[in-house]
């Protein structure tokens, strides 16, 4: 019987391989394979602060041309949150522990979240997801999620008719436990787009 050299060739780099898998560390070989919603949010869980710069661009159907804005969002775990524009003009929305402030000017207004359970299933999208909260987000949404650790995608589908009034999907791009945008898609069909950049460490 006459052998190819491919027909032994290939069974042996196919034992060459097999070896190689059976030495690597388990943590490598199923890296991909066991990369799903509970890892990613345990590598957001450890991010304890954050301060990113973001550019937030509107897209409203009565207008030629999206609204845009930018500037800061500071993070600390669990719950404080405060995106404050500076451009077009200089605005402070704060979230601290069930409380949100909104800034404009010398106007301020205070609001406890539990009076507005849309407005805080919506915030806790955002906030949820900084902590690494599934159990916060799945109160309120259907998470999927596609990708791998260096490019992910999560997506958010509200299971309540009151946040399903106001919105229809949210998206979040990030690489491993930092965000890269936020894209919210509203049920009326206009929409926004974040894009986000970290930054040293206030």
């Amino acid at each position: 019987m006459i052998l190819h050299a491919s027909s032994v060739v290939f069974p042996r780099v196919m034992r060459h391989l097999l070896l190689a898998l059976a030495l690597m560390p388990a943590s490598v070989v199923s890296h991909a394979a066991q990369w799903d919603i509970d890892q990613l949010m345990r590598g957001l869980a450890q991010v304890r602060t954050d301060h990113s710069s973001f550019v937030e661009k509107k897209f409203i159907a009565m207008l030629d041309q999206p609204l845009e804005s930018s500037g800061e969002l500071f993070y600390r775990a669990p719950d404080y949150l405060e995106r404050r524009t500076i451009k077009p003009k200089p605005e402070s929305v704060i979230l601290d522990h069930g409380t949100l402030v909104i800034e404009r000017g010398r106007h301020r207004r205070d609001m406890q979240l539990q009076d507005y359970p849309e407005l805080a299933a919506f915030i806790d999208s955002i906030r949820g997801t900084l902590a690494g909260d599934r159990e916060a987000l799945e109160r309120s949404y259907r998470l999927s999620l596609d990708g791998t650790a260096e490019h992910w995608t999560l997506q958010l589908l509200p299971l309540k008719e009151g946040i399903q009034a106001v919105v229809s999907r949210i998206r979040i791009a990030g690489a491993r436990d930092t965000l890269r945008s936020i894209e919210i898609t509203q049920a009326d069909g206009d929409s926004s787009l974040m894009l986000i950049e970290k930054l040293a460490a206030p």
